[in-house]
């Protein structure tokens, strides 16, 4: 793995099968307003967040209890130069057990300092998977986007 991908890692007293059912869970920790399936190998779906960024996920891996992965087919980004800086990058969680905790390893790989979003998309990431996964993790309740539906002008331009 490329090491100056941008990565996250924590712990938790749940088991794997409820981390796995979590991060699967999209909509519960990253935003209310994505469309698509989240939970199907294959199946792709839309994350969406004012006019500020848009992207497209296909589901790569999902091994139960101990991977999740994604590939990122087109991206927007409002605030940068390079609109698609994500396009071609993998999202990728790592589930294992250590004793009697869960380890959850999160890479956005290709997500590297050289990216003109770096520092905004790491700081992103940071809050999305240590806070709000790990709440919906611990507590069943996550803090993810809310109230920001596409409009239809939107939905047709979506990727």
């Amino acid at each position: 793995m490329d090491n100056n991908s941008f990565t996250a890692v924590f712990s938790v007293d749940q088991t794997p099968e409820e981390v796995f059912a979590a991060i699967n869970n999209v909509r519960g920790w990253w935003s209310e307003e994505i469309e698509g399936d989240t939970d199907k190998p294959g199946a792709e779906f839309k994350y969406h967040f004012k006019d500020i960024h848009r992207c497209k996920m296909k589901i790569t891996e999902l091994i139960a209890g101990k991977k999740v992965a994604w590939h990122v087919l087109d991206n927007y980004f409002n605030f940068t130069k390079d609109k698609t800086e994500w396009k071609g990058t993998d999202i990728i969680f790592n589930i294992s057990r250590t004793g009697d905790k869960t380890e959850i390893r999160f890479t956005h790989l290709g997500l590297v300092p050289e990216y003109e979003c770096y520092d905004a998309c790491s700081e992103g990431w940071g809050f999305y998977i240590n806070t709000s996964l790990q709440d919906l993790i611990t507590t069943g309740k996550g803090q993810p986007n809310v109230g920001q539906p596409m409009t239809d002008k939107e939905r047709e331009l979506a990727l």
